[in-house]
């Protein structure tokens, strides 16, 4: 198996291990250093433990599920589809793999819906 395809199935299997609540599985597949950082609220969590943690702490009923992977060499970006109870979100999620394959960094974009401003309504359409 290439990099590149490597590094889309450790993807896959993240969110499969996630949505599996596979604890195990998923602490596998990330480096002892592991850094989580979600922008949007300007938040980090450095190392496997914490990170474990904060996902096995996470509240609601939540769901994940891949929509499209790109991944190139070492990197990869995920859409996800997740969801907490009813309420729905597109997440755009990127990874950095170690050259051992392990996911050494995850940075979730969490885009929030939002009223787009006037002027190009005869450009766009809305759905």
């Amino acid at each position: 198996m290439d990099e590149t395809s490597r590094t889309r199935q450790a993807v896959r299997d993240y969110v499969a291990s996630a949505e599996q609540r596979d604890w195990r599985r998923f602490g596998e597949l990330l480096a002892d250093d592991v850094v989580y950082e979600m922008p949007q609220t300007r938040e980090r969590i450095r190392g496997k433990s914490a990170f474990m943690q904060f996902n096995q702490e996470y509240p609601g009923d939540w769901h994940m599920e891949v929509r499209r992977i790109v991944a190139d060499g070492g990197f990869a970006a995920a859409w996800i589809d997740a969801r907490v109870g009813d309420e729905h979100q597109d997440a755009c999620v990127w990874f950095d793999l170690s050259e051992d394959g392990l996911i050494v960094r995850v940075t979730d974009y969490w885009p929030e819906q939002y009223e787009p401003p006037s002027g190009r309504e005869h450009l766009v359409e809305r759905w």
